[in-house]
């Protein structure tokens, strides 16, 4: 019966990390439509795409899933009319915590984002409640082994960038919005694609979630954020400490 349990449970696992993983497959191709859309199927020319394929070869889309999406995108019928739209609040203990979104309906996502904060203990503030808590930057990620951290720190000076964060985990580079297209295809003419490249929300200051049960209220909220057809990217200023966030594993 161990065995069986196990297999289940094993199974069980396998089951939520294919739906997640379809989750970010059907957001990335929103994201890949909207771009198409608005500017076109040529990379060259179309930043937004640009930024939608680094990050479907950051998930591992399949090439195909990627080249039907732009094919349907730049068919003559319309198609869908997404709208991006941005919602900001405070979660559960506070944190502070920004929604972008991507509908085809606003009348049903304001209410749906509105009930997963309220349903958490949270409130769902007006557009630029929270936002002047966080900056917004132009992001691009490269692994630690494709330069050291002083060369990278050259490379993304050279390129335009504001500042580079290095570990041995990798290279973070941020440079301001406007020149987010000039740093990226300078870094990648220099060095190749980058592992992730998108705009970001930073937070200024860390919001500190200080006991396990604050920590895994504030989990679930982001779980069901994310479990949202229309949610794209959710940023907060969350600072879990590690002997916490070992416990949520």
């Amino acid at each position: 019966m161990a065995g069986h349990s196990q297999f289940k449970n094993i199974m069980h696992r396998k089951g939520a990390q294919d739906k997640k993983r379809a989750k970010i497959f059907t957001k990335i191709l929103r994201e890949i439509y909207v771009a198409v859309k608005s500017s076109g199927s040529d990379p060259s020319s179309n930043p937004k795409l640009r930024v939608a394929l680094i990050s479907a070869r950051e998930a591992n889309m399949p090439k195909d899933n990627v080249e039907r999406a732009i094919a349907k995108a730049s068919g003559e019928d319309a198609g869908t009319d997404y709208i991006e739209t941005r919602y900001e609040g405070y979660g559960p203990g506070g944190v502070a915590v920004i929604v972008e979104c991507l509908t085809d309906n606003r009348n049903r996502t304001a209410p749906e984002v509105r009930f997963i904060f309220s349903k958490a203990g949270g409130n769902m503030g007006e557009s630029g409640s929270v936002s002047f808590m966080f900056d917004r930057f132009g992001y691009l990620r490269y692994p630690a082994e494709k330069l050291s951290a002083d060369e990278m720190f050259e490379a993304a000076l050279e390129a335009g960038a504001e500042n580079v964060e290095s570990t041995d985990e990798g290279h973070e580079i941020y440079c301001s919005v406007d020149d987010f297209a000039t740093v990226r295809d300078n870094l990648t003419a220099k060095l190749g694609d980058p592992e992730s490249g998108k705009l970001i929300w930073k937070a200024k200051s860390p919001h500190a979630i200080t006991d396990l049960d604050s920590a895994q209220k504030f989990m679930k909220f982001m779980d069901a954020l994310e479990d949202n057809d229309d949610v794209q990217s959710v940023w907060d200023n969350a600072d879990i400490p590690s002997d916490i966030a070992e416990k949520l594993n």
